[in-house]
């Protein structure tokens, strides 16, 4: 049986298509992904991400899990910042990639793929349940998104505190609508400013109509996965299952900075240093259609006729108006501006390797 968030009587009634995603049902869209990609961008979209997982991690040696599952270091955050990390099986490979919240050296709070929860939850406990209390929250939680140039404007009349005074990748324990306890971050997945907001699940509703309600003047409009695919794709981030899964690592994804060796130990990190030092087989590319034609996930990449890797993602770019997409190719074709061919329907269609993001902000 598919699962519901506590927004999904609301999507229906703002007559959004829903689909299965992950295993629950999520608003794929509401009046299109063009205009609510380009609502985001130009104004503000709320995004309802209440299928996302969270796992805490507490205790006094808390801060000693949280080092040995993460490939990024905890280290280098203060109290109240967020760290975007992998999390790695011994061999290298991703178990999740995910946002870590740290509320202090005995607290932590994981937010990972929905798709993933049960799977990392599982890791983590068999991993660290000797070291830490490990605590899967995501049925007590909510999740909303508000991204976009007016989101601190539009939060700013339902919250507690002055949301500028919130730095990018730091969070908040705030109040919102003058009773309800939330956790705010600066932080999302579409390239835009914008806050993340956790609070209890009875409470995501009104928090919902809340910041509907306050973002109407500046045309706020209810965003569907659809849009927030374009708009993660735009900026070139990975996405679990895509770019990222269990038979493909942080190096070969281009991510080796969000890998921090230094005088430490977590999991994967061996296999990961040798591929660092010695090289891969494989490197994730973006590119940008030169010929007609909209790339997908799965399409093969050729080089001069010879296949020489595949599409992870592709998307006709709502900002940009060409195909864009990332991929994996042979690494000495990962420099920006090589020529490659994206097989469309059994035809070679020219793009060029772009390094992210294809848009930028003004």
């Amino acid at each position: 049986m598919l699962k519901r968030t506590p927004l999904y009587n609301t999507h229906v009634s703002l007559g959004a298509r829903i689909v299965d995603f992950a295993g629950w049902e999520m608003p794929v869209q509401y009046k299109g992904v063009i205009e609510e990609h380009n609502a985001v961008r130009s104004s503000c979209g709320l995004f309802d991400v209440s299928h996302m997982g969270e796992i805490e991690i507490s205790g006094p040696k808390a801060l000693d899990a949280v080092r040995l599952l993460m490939t990024n270091d905890i280290e280098r955050v203060v109290d109240g910042q967020c760290q975007y990390t992998l999390l790695c099986y011994p061999d290298g490979g991703v178990v999740d990639d995910c946002i870590v919240y740290r509320y202090n050296r005995d607290r932590f709070l994981f937010c990972v793929n929905a798709s993933n929860t049960d799977k990392v939850f599982d890791w983590m406990q068999k991993q660290v349940s000797g070291l830490a209390l490990v605590e899967n929250l995501s049925s007590e939680l909510g999740q909303i998104a508000i991204q976009g140039p007016s989101a601190p404007d539009i939060l700013r009349p339902i919250i507690d505190i002055d949301p500028d005074d919130v730095e990018h990748f730091h969070f908040v324990l705030a109040e919102l609508n003058g009773h309800i306890e939330a956790l705010v971050s600066r932080t999302g997945y579409t390239g835009e400013d914008g806050f993340e907001i956790y609070l209890p699940s009875d409470d995501t509703v009104e928090v919902w109509n809340s910041l509907m309600e306050a973002g109407k003047g500046f045309g706020i409009q209810p965003i569907g996965l659809g849009a927030r695919d374009t708009l993660r794709l735009e900026m070139g981030y990975p996405l679990y299952g895509h770019e990222l899964s269990e038979k493909l690592t942080p190096i070969e994804a281009g991510l080796g900075k969000y890998v921090k060796f230094g005088d430490r130990e977590f999991l994967g990190q061996k296999p990961l240093k040798q591929q660092k030092e010695a090289g891969v087989s494989k490197a994730l590319v973006g590119f940008r259609m030169k010929d007609p034609g909209i790339p997908r996930a799965d399409y093969e990449i050729f080089k001069d006729g010879k296949k020489t890797g595949w599409v992870t993602s592709g998307t006709s770019s709502p900002s940009l108006k060409t195909g864009i997409g990332m991929g994996y190719v042979e690494p000495e074709l990962k420099e920006p501006g090589t020529e490659i061919e994206i097989m469309i329907r059994n035809r070679a269609a020219k793009a060029e390797v772009i390094k992210p993001p294809f848009y930028k902000r003004a």
